[in-house]
Order: structure tokens, then sequence, then C-alpha cells
């Protein structure tokens, strides 16, 4: 037995059987569009008008959460709002489509109480920030964000009581995460930039009114709420040393980078340089950007950084990051094999070559086939009606690319067998993926601008073998935010971490998926968990094709679980 490794059996853990659901509409590619068969049939609006207010072309977000707690993932869409000469003919709402099961959904948010907010919206973070075992919900947008309390299905409106207002910003992406280990979740707010609606910024392209570029537009500090508990949270920007790091901010994700059982944050910033937030176990971070080497290109330049997801591509148990930013600057992947500096893989992975032409914004690595080893994919799309006019290369509506790993973090585009999707343009945003119908792999669904969602079902993942996880922490919070999660089988090992963020303006499903390959699963396989509180556990004898719950083992001194 391992020092310090409590080895657990499974009779000891909760296995949760789930229903699976056919396939739904017609066969064709990998992703199969059912967003009329879910029911789906809200659209995003975006105040777009004559004044080209960058916030505009940078709303759209979504996420699939469990707010009901019934097995079943529930997705939420963001929408954005009216700007003073970009009015909608019908009040502005968010969707909370309930999953009713057998691929339908039914639209509740007028009684769940979050159809409303007072705001533009961005972006959602999901996670349990209270510990009563359900899903809270934080939006973001401008010139507020919102705290929604998850009260047994129904939300309360606490931003005030919590003290997360973050009043006077632009916020876009959010991440849960507990930076200090108390067992509560903490969260950090990615600011963008200075905006007035009163006085528009002028630019044009080709002639023609466009959106300035975002570098005329100064940007703000990130915000850091730190958790009390009792409900409440202090602003903890100053005091954890990044309230001097002003820039455009865009997507977060909250990852354990250097492996000391202490959850970093990795910051994508748009023409401002990318943030590695090291955490000093002391209540602080340092931004180590520079020494890692991720914040500019070769050529010294900031990238537009929007979106950013982090995993194990390479199979080295190290997390390496993908990043998407503007057309011509190229999609980054950043290795990590330990140390500083990354090594940037944009082009021998192959990136350069497929995301050249591509404004990407959503971005997930995630195992589509289950064949053991991450893959990409990633939504696309222009902020400039006029691009057209004078690139022959660049189009205003891009497709969403899917990119297959082969297991050493090269990447092949796959896109023409993804699915009709896929050979489409779109004016895509935010990209949120979790397994809606329980059938062993992840499906995807991406916002639109002023167009109704797109939910796409996975129809290949449930070929190949597959374990599921769903971690529930004791001592640590309650979504086990920050554990780093290792699968060993008789084929070789894998690595993933429960994230906070990730993604662009998304909030993902927080159960975990392991692929175990084609053919017959291997026999045996162990689960080692190094949860968030630094405790760590063994599970082994887990049946394929199936989730399990697993909880944090805790002294008598613990939480119990209600």
């Amino acid at each position: 037995m391992t020092p310090g490794l409590g080895i657990r059996a499974p009779e000891l853990f909760c296995l949760l059987g789930m229903s699976v659901v056919p396939a739904l509409g017609q066969p064709g590619g990998a992703f199969e569009d059912v967003t009329q068969q879910a029911g789906i049939d809200w659209s995003h609006f975006n105040g777009e008008s004559p004044d080209r207010h960058l916030i505009e072309v940078t709303t759209g977000g979504l996420g699939f959460l469990d707010y009901d707690n019934d097995g079943l993932l529930d997705l939420f869409l963001v929408n954005g709002g009216e700007t003073p000469r970009g009015k909608s003919a019908r009040p502005v709402q968010h969707a909370l489509y309930r999953n009713t099961g057998n691929g339908r959904f039914r639209e509740v948010a007028q009684e769940a109480g979050v159809a409303r907010t007072r705001f533009y919206g961005m972006g959602i973070a999901a996670a349990d920030y209270d510990n009563d075992g359900d899903q809270d919900i934080y939006l973001t947008g401008y010139p507020e964000s919102a705290l929604f309390r998850n009260d047994g299905g129904v939300f309360a409106q606490v931003t005030d009581l919590a003290g997360v207002r973050n009043e006077g910003r632009w916020g876009a992406g959010a991440a849960w995460f507990d930076y200090d280990r108390d067992g509560l979740l903490d969260l950090f707010v990615c600011n963008y930039a200075e905006l007035s609606f009163a006085r528009p910024k002028r630019c044009a392209y080709a002639g023609e009114p466009t959106y300035c570029e975002q570098k005329i537009y100064p940007g703000q500090v990130s915000a850091l709420f730190r958790n009390r508990g009792e409900g409440s949270f202090e602003d903890a920007t100053a005091k954890a040393g990044i309230d001097g790091l002003a820039g455009r901010a865009l997507g977060v994700v909250a990852v354990d980078v250097n492996n000391d059982g202490w959850t970093d944050l990795y910051v994508a910033r748009d023409g401002s340089p990318d943030q590695l937030l090291l955490n000093k176990r002391n209540g602080t971070f340092a931004d180590v950007g520079l020494e890692a080497e991720i914040s500019y290109d070769p050529d010294g330049e900031a990238l537009a950084g929007m979106g950013v997801d982090a995993g194990d591509v390479d199979g080295d148990g190290w997390p390496d990051l993908a990043v998407t930013n503007f057309h011509d600057e190229y999609h980054t992947l950043w290795r990590h094999s330990g140390g500083f500096p990354f090594e940037n893989l944009t082009h021998s992975s192959g990136l350069a070559r497929h995301t050249r032409t591509y404004v990407g914004w959503g971005v997930r690595m995630l195992d589509f086939d289950n064949d053991r080893d991450l893959d990409l994919m990633i939504v696309n799309g222009h902020v400039n009606r006029m691009i057209e006019l004078t690139r022959s290369d660049v189009t205003y509506r891009e497709p969403p690319l899917l990119l297959a790993n082969d297991g050493r973090g090269a990447f092949k585009n796959i896109s023409s067998e993804a699915g009709p999707v896929f050979q489409e343009g779109h004016l895509a945003r935010g990209l949120a993926a979790g397994d809606f119908d329980n059938d062993g792999d992840e499906d995807v669904a991406f916002i639109r601008l002023g167009e109704r969602p797109v939910l796409l079902r996975n129809r290949v993942g449930q070929d190949a073998g597959w374990i599921g996880l769903r971690l529930s922490g004791t001592i640590s919070n309650r979504d086990a935010i920050g554990a780093r999660i290792v699968l060993r089988t008789s084929r070789g090992r894998q690595l993933r971490w429960v994230l906070g963020g990730g993604g662009f303006l998304a909030s993902h499903d927080r159960r975990i998926i392991f692929g175990l390959g084609p053919g017959e699963p291997p026999g045996s396989v162990t689960i080692e968990i190094r949860w968030p509180s630094g405790s760590l556990e063994r599970f082994e004898g887990l049946a394929p094709n199936r989730y399990h719950r697993l909880a944090e083992s805790a002294p008598a001194r613990a939480r119990a679980e209600p």
C-alpha cells in the first residue's frame, strides 16, 4: 500500500446507473444537431447597433449543470442585452432548459427565478459555493454581475448579500476554485475593458462603420472574491496581489499547473499579455507569465486571447493549455512538461495550419471518441462584417473545428467527418461540453450571436469503453474543484483535473469521463485521487461503461453530507 493512500473498494461508494437515450435524427457525422428535436427555440440577442459597441460581439455564454439534482444535465443560456440604439422587440431573457430525459428539454427560467437580470449578460460559472449539494450560478456582465443561490431548484438572487456585484466592471469569464484550501469555493472574475454606452468609439473598415480594435479600450483589473462561509465573500483582489495587473481578460481556467496541490490560474487576455497566476500558498498569487513564456507570441506580441482550456494532450501527466486567438495569430497550444518555460507547439501540433484564418472563441479539450487521448473542439466567428471585401481567405461566418489527437499532441482536422454543422459558417461564441444523455461521451452546445444556439449530440464516443466519475468532496469543496485524478489500466495511465472555469464564458459538466479505447475494456481499473484538501485515495474494482460517485473519506470531525 502506498503510504498515506487510502484504498477503497467499490461497495464503499455509490454507483450511479444512468439511462442511455437512443440516437436522435438522421445519421451522418460524429456530432448530430439535435437542437430542434430537443425543443430548444430560444434565441440570443446582442443589441447590435450602428454605434458598434464592442460588447455586442463578445457576448454569448452558456453552461451545462444539473440544477435540480435529477441526474440529467440541464442547459443555461446567457442572453446579451439592449444597447441605446439596439432594442429588442421582446424582453431580453436568459433561458434555463430543464432536461426531461429522452433527449427533450423544457424552458423553466421564469419559474426557477433566473430569467432576468438588469445588466448586459456575458457568461456563466456554475458551482456549489455553499456546499449544500446543489449548483449555484454566477452570471457575468456589464456594468455588474450577479450571484444566484440554488435553493432546491429555485434560485434566489443574493449578489449584495454575498458581496460579489463586481460593480462598474465588464465581467467576462469566471472560475470557481478553492485557492486557500479551506473547503469553500472562491471566485475569480475576468474583467475586460472600460466601456460607455453614452460615448461610443467610432471606427471604420472599407469605408463602413465597424467595431474598433480592442486596444483602444483600456483594460480593467480582474477580481478575486474569497469565500468566508455563511454566504458572504470578501474582495481579496488587493490582498492577493493581483490589483495591479490590469488588462483585457476574457477567459480563465483554474488548474494546478506545478503539481504542488494548490490551484493556479491561467488568464487569456485580448491584446494584453496572457497571465499565469501561480498560487503562492499564502493567499497571494504571482504572475509568472514571462518566466513561463506564455504572455506573448514568439515575436513579442500580445495575442487576442479569448478562450482557454487545460488538459494533458501528450500523456506526460502535466496540464497543457489551448488558447483561442484572432485570425493570422493562430490558436495557441502550450506544452507543459513540468517546468518553465512552456513549449509553444502551435506549429508542430498542426494548430497553426488548422486555425490561421479563424477568429476563435470557445475551446474544449475532450476525448470525443473515447480513444484515451484529448482532442480539441473550437468554435469560431468573425467580428467584422466587411472582412470578406478585403480577404478572400477569411469569412465573416466561420465553421467549428474538430481536431483529433494522435496521442502525442499532434492534431488532424477531421471537421469534414464531424457532421453538417461543421460544414456551415456561424457567429459562434461560448462552447460548453457535457454528457446530457448520460451515454458516456461528451456532447456540446454553443451560442451564436443573434440566433438560436446549437446542441450537438455525440454519436461515436459510446462505441468505445469508458468510465465516468462524479466526485464529491467532504473536507474539500463539495464539487471537488481542484482534484487531480489518475486512471490506471493495463493500457496505461491517464490523468484529468476537475477544473474551474475553462473555455469562453462557459460552464461545463463537472463529471470526468475516461475513455478506455475500442475493443473489450481492460479488466483492472484503479482510480487515484488527490483531493483539493491534499488527501490521497485509491478506488479499485470500478465497472466500465457507467458513472460512479466517489466521495472523499473524512474523519468524524469533518462536515457530514446532508
